[in-house]
């Protein structure tokens, strides 16, 4: 049995490639009371009030909750052909006479029909009202309803009469040979079509509605055109192409890289999507403290693919010359087309958390066939799509935008903050190392507007301005961060201005600094302000950041090294006191000091850090009455690794 349908019955009866509301559900044919029924709802998908190319009506399959119920009751093989006969003619009475698509389905070994009531191109069309047969009225589908089209919807009806949307019409100066029917035949197998099953190619064409007789000869509609032709802007569609702009900076700044991608509607999508994938960043932190990983990306890929197709599907492509346009910053990615969105929609509807209304869509079938290829979502689902992927990826929110005359169509996805953060990070080391340290600066000072609480951004700024001297300024650019909510990173902002003061032999504020900070997060952190806090002077405050750096310490020779070094000093701040607790604490520090640097000594460092480590153990001993010949052989060994150094002979040969 041959299908008439473009869609595969599977996919038609689990709303795969088309909304729950173009489709309805009878379980059974009562010439009585289906027929009525069908009728209406018959009229109401061709009438095609939203302009989504009508519906289809599926006969013998029950349905509960608006899920179809499978496998179908299905309908006697007998009947079949007296119920289609009797659908056609019944479809006469609608005023003009209207003819859906009826296709004979096998499902499950049961026999069913499928209407597929597209959308006319005489509507409106008025049919018997089935509750009170000698009335008539028009009918349109609100939802998944049909209902008699009253009030101000029977006045846009009836003007929709004089609107036949562009993808639909016919391009007379055109004929069927300019289709490319491997192209066809590939979309067919994409949606799993049985179309191809035993039809040429005319017959496909006039069952995909592709084609139209006018004037004698049959002529392709604009539709077939933009998806089925190698390049539709050849066929007269200018701007049915995508422009990738990829800038090194803000408007105005260099291009990194310029693509344009061509071809089908289906195919410039695929391919720009592929290409824009390809430029995505992403990155996962696991945790100590927990399970689940945490992760982003640049731009999460759902949004980004939803503003892509929604770009392409709703835009205009008649008399429209601008291509349809995706520029690449690198805080954000703006993506326009035109002209602007249809009458009935505000900017208000583009906020997060707003309904979307319904309103008639400017492209009838674009949308179908990128719904049937599982490219574009179903109605007033995308925009709420893009809003919450993007909060799910941790990025600030889209930004919709249009001009009061409606000549344009843009959104912005800001990229993720940390995303601009390693990106500005990068350009700015790049500027660095051609000598343009200005330029690093300009470049961070930039990202710091566009991401203030992270503080890579802000402590990398702060070291370039100390590296040319301007250390107010980088203490301008601390206080503002640290008035930053939800700031990341705080003990490395601290690290660099801390670094900054000291280079510029500024200890007391240095000190000052380390001494208000709050226990960094990452061991590491901890140990690098302990470092500072010992150049600063500041021993008890490095002793406590090396507690707070935790088992990193004992794994990492410098680490350990430097807190053995700060142990030795506080023992010497309490070597002349008399007290007994404090000679107890000393002894205390001295031992764990000696256990640090036998903890170095065993592990893989360089022969330097060895030397210093066995002189410091040299002292320690010393300090705490160790036998000498301990001693004079820990200064002995520092000797052998590094004998240019005088101290170590001069510590020998004390007594």
């Amino acid at each position: 049995m041959l299908s008439c349908l473009p869609i595969n019955i599977d996919d038609l009866l689990h709303f795969r490639g088309v909304e729950s509301a173009r489709v309805e559900f009878k379980a059974s044919w009562n010439e009585d009371h289906t027929l009525g029924q069908m009728l209406e709802t018959i009229c109401a998908f061709a009438n095609d009030f939203y302009n989504v190319n009508g519906g289809y009506i599926v006969l013998g399959v029950e349905e509960r909750d608006g899920v179809a119920l499978l496998p179908p009751k299905g309908l006697n093989p007998e009947q079949l052909d007296r119920i289609q006969k009797t659908i056609q003619g019944n479809c006469q009475r609608l005023a003009p006479p209207y003819q859906p698509v009826l296709s004979p389905e096998v499902v499950d070994g049961k026999y069913i029909l499928v209407i597929w009531a597209h959308a006319s191109d005489t509507r409106p069309h008025q049919g018997p009202s089935w509750r009170q047969p000698s009335e008539r009225a028009y009918f349109v589908r609100l939802g998944p309803e049909t209902k008699k089209a009253e009030g101000q919807v029977r006045t846009d009806l009836i003007q929709m009469a004089a609107k036949v949307p562009f993808d639909v019409r016919l391009a007379r100066s055109f004929t069927v040979d300019d289709l490319r029917f491997t192209l066809v035949r590939e979309y067919l197998r994409d949606v799993r079509s049985r179309l191809l099953d035993g039809q040429d190619e005319a017959e496909i064409y006039r069952s995909m509605q592709l084609i139209a007789r006018v004037n004698g000869h049959e002529a392709p509609r604009n539709v077939a055109l933009l998806f089925f032709t190698d390049d539709p802007e050849e066929k007269g569609f200018r701007g049915a192409r995508i422009e990738v702009v990829h800038f090194a900076d803000d408007a105005g700044g260099s291009v990194l890289e310029e693509r344009i991608f061509r071809g089908p509607l289906n195919r410039q999508i695929i391919d720009c999507l592929t290409y824009l994938r390809n430029l995505l960043v992403s990155q996962v932190e696991k945790h100590p403290d927990r399970a689940e990983a945490s992760g982003w990306v640049s731009f999460p890929y759902e949004a980004l693919e939803e503003t892509i197709v929604n770009a392409v599907y709703h835009r205009s492509y008649e008399g429209m010359p601008e291509p349809t346009k995706v520029y690449l910053y690198p805080d954000r990615m703006e993506i326009t087309s035109y002209p602007g969105p249809m009458p009935g929609l505000t900017l208000e509807h583009f906020r997060s958390g707003k309904r979307m209304p319904q309103v008639p869509a400017r492209n009838r079938r674009i949308g179908e066939f990128l719904k049937e290829l599982r490219l574009a979502e179903a109605r007033s689902t995308g925009v709420p799509t893009v809003f919450r992927k993007m909060a799910e990826n941790g990025s600030p929110e889209p930004v919709f935008e249009f001009d009061a005359e409606r000549t344009y169509f843009a959104v912005t996805l800001p990229a993720h903050p940390e995303y601009v953060a390693l990106n500005a990070l990068r350009e700015a080391a790049l500027a660095t190392a051609k000598g343009d340290r200005q330029g690093a600066i300009r470049r961070l000072t930039a990202a710091r507007k566009a991401v203030p609480a992270s503080g890579a951004v802000a402590a990398q700024l702060i070291t370039e301005l100390c590296r040319e001297g301007d250390v107010d300024t980088a203490a301008l650019v601390y206080r503002d961060f640290q008035g930053q909510p939800g700031k990341r990173l705080v003990a490395r902002v601290v690290a660099a201005l801390a670094s900054g003061y000291l280079d510029a032999e500024r200890p007391e504020e240095a000190a000052k600094i380390l001494g208000g900070s709050a226990p960094a997060k990452h061991g590491q952190d901890a140990v690098e302000l302990a470092v500072l806090a010992r150049r600063a002077g500041s021993e008890q405050r490095a002793h406590q950041l090396f507690v707070d750096a935790g088992d990193i310490v004992l794994g990492d020779p410098r680490a350990a090294h430097e807190f053995a070094q700060t142990k030795f000093r506080l023992a010497g701040q309490l070597r002349k006191s008399r007290r007994g607790l404090d000679h107890e604490a000393r002894r205390r520090l001295l031992q764990e000091a000696e256990a640090l640097l036998r903890r170095v000594l065993q592990m893989n460092a360089p022969p330097t850090r060895h030397a210093w480590a066995w002189f410091d153990l040299g002292k320690v001993l010393r300090w705490l009455g160790a036998p000498e010949g301990e001693a004079r052989r820990a200064f002995e060994e520092a000797i052998r690794l590094l004998p240019a150094e005088q101290k170590f002979q001069s510590e020998l040969s004390r007594k």
